[in-house]
Protein backbone atom coordinates (compact mmCIF):
# COMPACT_ATOMS: atom_id res chain seq x y z
CA UNK A 1 0.00 0.00 0.00
CA UNK A 2 1.36 3.35 -0.85
CA UNK A 3 2.21 6.02 2.06
CA UNK A 4 -0.82 7.65 0.59
CA UNK A 5 -3.37 5.04 0.70
CA UNK A 6 -1.86 4.20 3.92
CA UNK A 7 -2.67 8.14 5.25
CA UNK A 8 -5.74 8.08 3.74
CA UNK A 9 -7.17 4.10 5.27
CA UNK A 10 -5.68 5.87 8.83
CA UNK A 11 -7.38 9.08 8.60
CA UNK A 12 -10.85 7.19 7.68
CA UNK A 13 -10.22 4.72 10.76
CA UNK A 14 -9.26 7.27 12.91
CA UNK A 15 -12.78 9.67 12.23
CA UNK A 16 -15.02 6.79 12.20
CA UNK A 17 -13.58 5.93 15.80
CA UNK A 18 -13.93 9.47 16.50
CA UNK A 19 -17.98 9.40 15.42
CA UNK A 20 -19.80 9.15 18.81
CA UNK A 21 -22.40 6.62 19.03
CA UNK A 22 -26.27 8.37 17.34
CA UNK A 23 -29.26 7.99 19.44
CA UNK A 24 -31.18 5.13 18.11
CA UNK A 25 -35.46 5.21 18.06
CA UNK A 26 -36.88 2.09 19.70
CA UNK A 27 -40.95 0.43 18.77
CA UNK A 28 -41.71 -1.10 22.06
CA UNK A 29 -42.63 -4.79 21.34
CA UNK A 30 -45.81 -5.37 21.77
CA UNK A 31 -46.38 -7.73 18.98
CA UNK A 32 -44.08 -10.55 20.01
CA UNK A 33 -45.49 -9.62 23.95
CA UNK A 34 -42.29 -8.74 25.32
CA UNK A 35 -44.04 -5.72 26.86
CA UNK A 36 -45.96 -5.10 29.57
CA UNK A 37 -47.88 -2.77 31.88
CA UNK A 38 -49.41 -4.20 35.24
CA UNK A 39 -50.53 -2.61 38.37
CA UNK A 40 -51.37 -3.39 41.98
CA UNK A 41 -53.59 -1.91 44.28
CA UNK A 42 -54.90 -3.23 47.95
CA UNK A 43 -58.32 -4.12 48.35
CA UNK A 44 -59.79 -3.11 51.15
CA UNK A 45 -56.53 -3.30 53.09
CA UNK A 46 -56.85 -7.62 52.94
CA UNK A 47 -55.39 -8.42 50.25
CA UNK A 48 -54.21 -6.84 46.45
CA UNK A 49 -55.38 -6.68 43.32
CA UNK A 50 -53.37 -7.25 40.65
CA UNK A 51 -54.07 -6.57 36.78
CA UNK A 52 -52.34 -5.16 33.89
CA UNK A 53 -53.22 -3.59 30.40
CA UNK A 54 -53.06 -5.64 27.77
CA UNK A 55 -53.30 -2.84 24.57
CA UNK A 56 -51.02 -0.62 24.90
CA UNK A 57 -48.10 0.50 22.04
CA UNK A 58 -44.85 2.61 22.46
CA UNK A 59 -41.42 3.96 21.40
CA UNK A 60 -38.01 5.60 22.58
CA UNK A 61 -35.20 7.24 22.36
CA UNK A 62 -31.72 5.46 23.55
CA UNK A 63 -28.18 6.48 23.51
CA UNK A 64 -25.83 4.93 25.72
CA UNK A 65 -23.22 7.58 25.30
CA UNK A 66 -26.09 10.57 25.96
CA UNK A 67 -28.63 8.93 28.28
CA UNK A 68 -30.08 12.25 29.79
CA UNK A 69 -31.47 12.47 26.46
CA UNK A 70 -33.35 9.43 26.27
CA UNK A 71 -37.44 10.16 25.69
CA UNK A 72 -40.10 7.53 25.97
CA UNK A 73 -43.70 7.88 25.07
CA UNK A 74 -46.76 4.94 25.54
CA UNK A 75 -50.71 5.18 25.10
CA UNK A 76 -52.68 2.71 26.54
CA UNK A 77 -56.45 1.37 25.36
CA UNK A 78 -58.18 1.34 28.87
CA UNK A 79 -60.35 -0.74 27.27
CA UNK A 80 -57.68 -3.62 27.41
CA UNK A 81 -57.63 -3.22 31.40
CA UNK A 82 -57.43 -7.11 32.61
CA UNK A 83 -57.58 -8.32 35.99
CA UNK A 84 -58.04 -11.99 35.73
CA UNK A 85 -62.55 -11.29 36.80
CA UNK A 86 -64.73 -10.01 34.09
CA UNK A 87 -67.31 -8.63 36.96
CA UNK A 88 -64.49 -6.87 38.38
CA UNK A 89 -63.12 -5.56 35.04
CA UNK A 90 -66.43 -4.23 33.89
CA UNK A 91 -66.38 -2.45 37.24
CA UNK A 92 -63.03 -1.08 36.99
CA UNK A 93 -64.13 -0.03 33.43
CA UNK A 94 -67.07 2.15 34.39
CA UNK A 95 -67.54 5.59 34.83
CA UNK A 96 -67.24 5.24 39.04
CA UNK A 97 -63.38 4.51 38.05
CA UNK A 98 -61.62 4.95 34.72
CA UNK A 99 -64.37 5.16 32.54
CA UNK A 100 -62.99 3.92 29.47
CA UNK A 101 -65.94 5.33 27.06
CA UNK A 102 -65.48 8.54 27.94
CA UNK A 103 -61.59 8.28 28.51
CA UNK A 104 -60.49 5.37 25.95
CA UNK A 105 -56.91 5.81 25.99
CA UNK A 106 -53.59 7.07 28.69
CA UNK A 107 -50.79 8.41 27.95
CA UNK A 108 -47.22 8.67 29.10
CA UNK A 109 -44.93 11.34 27.63
CA UNK A 110 -41.31 11.81 29.43
CA UNK A 111 -39.65 14.88 29.58
CA UNK A 112 -36.68 14.34 31.40
CA UNK A 113 -34.27 10.90 32.21
CA UNK A 114 -32.32 11.57 35.07
CA UNK A 115 -29.52 9.01 35.58
CA UNK A 116 -28.25 7.64 39.04
CA UNK A 117 -24.79 6.73 40.15
CA UNK A 118 -25.11 4.08 36.94
CA UNK A 119 -26.21 5.35 33.82
CA UNK A 120 -28.28 1.99 33.41
CA UNK A 121 -30.42 3.45 36.10
CA UNK A 122 -32.36 6.82 36.80
CA UNK A 123 -35.93 8.82 37.34
CA UNK A 124 -37.93 9.19 34.39
CA UNK A 125 -39.88 12.11 34.77
CA UNK A 126 -42.79 12.65 32.29
CA UNK A 127 -46.45 13.51 32.01
CA UNK A 128 -49.01 10.76 33.06
CA UNK A 129 -52.66 11.65 31.17
CA UNK A 130 -55.48 9.17 33.05
CA UNK A 131 -58.83 9.99 33.18
CA UNK A 132 -58.81 13.26 31.09
CA UNK A 133 -56.09 14.94 33.25
CA UNK A 134 -52.73 15.08 33.45
CA UNK A 135 -49.97 15.06 36.15
CA UNK A 136 -45.97 14.87 36.23
CA UNK A 137 -45.08 11.37 37.35
CA UNK A 138 -41.98 9.93 37.83
CA UNK A 139 -40.21 6.29 37.17
CA UNK A 140 -37.55 4.28 38.61
CA UNK A 141 -35.83 3.15 35.23
CA UNK A 142 -33.29 0.28 35.18
CA UNK A 143 -31.68 -0.89 31.93
CA UNK A 144 -31.85 -4.92 32.16
CA UNK A 145 -29.89 -5.03 29.03
CA UNK A 146 -29.43 -4.58 25.37
CA UNK A 147 -27.69 -6.25 21.85
CA UNK A 148 -28.63 -8.40 19.21
CA UNK A 149 -31.63 -10.70 18.83
CA UNK A 150 -31.59 -14.21 16.79
CA UNK A 151 -33.99 -12.34 13.82
CA UNK A 152 -31.32 -9.92 13.13
CA UNK A 153 -32.92 -6.68 15.28
CA UNK A 154 -31.54 -5.13 17.75
CA UNK A 155 -33.01 -4.59 21.06
CA UNK A 156 -32.95 -3.14 24.54
CA UNK A 157 -35.03 -3.56 27.54
CA UNK A 158 -36.10 -1.40 30.19
CA UNK A 159 -37.83 -2.00 33.26
CA UNK A 160 -39.58 0.62 35.61
CA UNK A 161 -41.70 1.32 38.82
CA UNK A 162 -43.83 4.03 40.05
CA UNK A 163 -46.69 5.11 43.22
CA UNK A 164 -49.51 6.93 41.57
CA UNK A 165 -52.83 8.38 44.09
CA UNK A 166 -55.95 7.99 41.57
CA UNK A 167 -57.47 10.79 43.21
CA UNK A 168 -54.66 13.09 41.54
CA UNK A 169 -56.64 11.85 38.08
CA UNK A 170 -60.34 12.62 39.49
CA UNK A 171 -60.73 9.19 40.71
CA UNK A 172 -61.82 8.32 44.13
CA UNK A 173 -60.66 4.79 44.69
CA UNK A 174 -60.44 5.72 48.72
CA UNK A 175 -64.44 5.53 48.40
CA UNK A 176 -64.98 2.37 47.09
CA UNK A 177 -61.87 0.31 48.31
CA UNK A 178 -61.11 1.81 51.49
CA UNK A 179 -58.62 4.07 52.91
CA UNK A 180 -55.88 1.42 51.59
CA UNK A 181 -56.61 2.04 48.03
CA UNK A 182 -55.34 5.09 48.39
CA UNK A 183 -52.20 4.33 46.18
CA UNK A 184 -51.93 2.35 43.28
CA UNK A 185 -47.99 0.88 41.92
CA UNK A 186 -47.40 0.67 38.33
CA UNK A 187 -44.69 -1.68 36.96
CA UNK A 188 -43.48 -1.90 33.42
CA UNK A 189 -41.24 -3.19 31.37
CA UNK A 190 -40.51 -3.58 28.00
CA UNK A 191 -38.31 -4.54 24.87
CA UNK A 192 -37.56 -2.21 22.00
CA UNK A 193 -36.60 -3.18 18.42
CA UNK A 194 -34.07 -0.14 17.27
CA UNK A 195 -35.65 1.22 14.07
Amino acid sequence: MTPLRTGLAAFALSAVAATPALAADYKIDTEGAHAFIQFKVSHLGYSYELGQFRDFDGSFTYDPDDVKASKVNVTVQTDSLDTNHAERDKHLKSAEFLDVSKYPTATFESTQFVPGDDKNEGELKGNLTLHGVTKPVTFEVDRIGGGDDPWGGYRQGFEGETTIQPADFGIDMVKKLGPASENVELYITFEGIRQ
